[in-house]
């Protein structure tokens, strides 16, 4: 079985649950997997088992070397990926020649645009972050051509960021882990429970979705809310009089937590204002809804038109309050039976299309080709 060292831009104790999944089962059935991830807390390597590995991130621009000396052999590997970072990914490249193994560039989300949008949101100037943004993905680009593949999340990602990349594109998108899915446990009561994961701050908006949600003339529904940052959700929740009953506001530590409480809910929110950043991927928060078979209200974009279908396996809106209003009246007016109904065809169609165990089989066979 060949041999593949996927070195991510990941802190050990942060959760993994992309990487877990795909790398780390299903992508073993393949092929030999061994997995480095960075730490700022511990001065010297650590193998945390077999297969995975935890480096100092001081070793960065020496990490092969590093890896050699702490008896992970490089000349072992068929081949390197790199997740998102691109000085890494040249210092692979450096170093092909001697070690003679396939390189390949995964870009999960393209970190720099995100922070100039954080700055947009925050109405600091940008104009030298976009010229600098400019010049940097130029150089990326080249870097990135020199690899023997790259794997965007997405084709519109690849498009919207990269559009120059030519070498051999595999697309590695989120994806339902078959072996994850939670029961969806039918609550008793009346309302139409709606559920959000992730973050909150002013770039998501999420006030808009609030505006709407505060214009409903029914009081049937109650917003669940799961974020790292619970002290912001209270602030902007505060902002609204007379629905302070309909929102609760949780912090998940982990992953079985989370999905925990999404299962006792009835629909998703996935919500986001249309910006490069969001629309040119499925946000992980969905297929986190969909493992439950909770279906979704997410924004419309070209990229979810691929994957859903309005009012068939999920709900589209545009990021606007009146629009938000007028799906959610819809989604309260239905029957518990025909929400269900639609979470069931969504989970269906994730485990059709976008399913862990399929995504695995398709970037192993592409790699061989190489």
């Amino acid at each position: 079985m060949k041999k593949l060292l996927y070195i991510t831009d990941q802190d050990e104790y942060m959760d993994h649950s992309f990487i877990a999944p795909l790398f780390e089962t299903y992508l073993k059935k393949h092929l030999t997997v061994d997995i480095v991830y960075f730490t700022e807390f511990k001065s010297d390597f650590e193998q945390k088992d077999s297969h995975r590995f935890t480096m100092p991130t001081r070793y960065k621009n020496i990490l092969l070397d590093e890896l050699n000396r702490n008896d992970v052999p490089i000349d072992s590997y068929d081949y390197i990926m790199v997740r998102n970072d691109i000085s890494l990914m040249q210092h692979v490249l450096e170093e092909k020649k001697k070690y003679h193994y396939k390189t390949a560039f995964r870009l999960s989300i393209p970190k720099r645009r995100v922070q100039i949008r954080c700055c947009i949101a925050e109405g600091e100037t940008t104009f030298l972050d976009k010229m600098t943004d400019k010049f940097k993905t130029f150089n990326e680009t080249k870097i990135i051509n020199e690899c023997d593949a790259f794997l965007p999340t997405s084709p519109s990602m690849h498009k919207e960021f990269f559009p120059h990349v030519t070498t051999k594109t595999i697309i590695c998108p989120p994806g339902i882990d078959p072996k994850m899915l939670h029961p969806n446990i039918q609550h008793r009561g009346e309302e139409k429970r709606f559920f959000y994961s992730g973050t909150l701050d002013k770039v998501r908006e999420f006030e808009t979705v609030l505006d709407a949600f505060s214009q409903l003339d029914s009081a049937t529904w109650k917003l669940i809310i799961s974020t790292r940052d619970p002290q912001y959700a209270h602030q902007l929740v505060s902002q609204y009089k007379g629905f302070e009953n309909n929102i609760e506001i949780h912090n998940a530590k982990t992953k079985d937590a989370l999905l925990d409480l999404i299962a006792k809910a009835d629909i998703g929110v996935a919500l986001l204002p249309d910006y490069p950043v969001y629309n040119t991927s499925t946000p992980v928060k969905i297929f986190d809804y969909y493992t439950s078979a909770i279906p979704c209200i997410m924004t419309g974009t070209e990229h979810t038109n691929t994957v859903f279908t309005d009012c068939n396996d999920a709900w589209f809106s545009k990021f606007e309050r009146d629009a938000i209003k007028e799906k959610l009246e819809y989604i309260i007016s239905l029957s518990k039976d025909s929400i269900t109904e639609v979470g069931i065809k969504g989970q269906k169609r994730l485990l059709d299309i976008k399913n862990y165990e399929k995504i695995a089989e398709d970037i192993a066979m592409k790699l061989e080709a190489l």
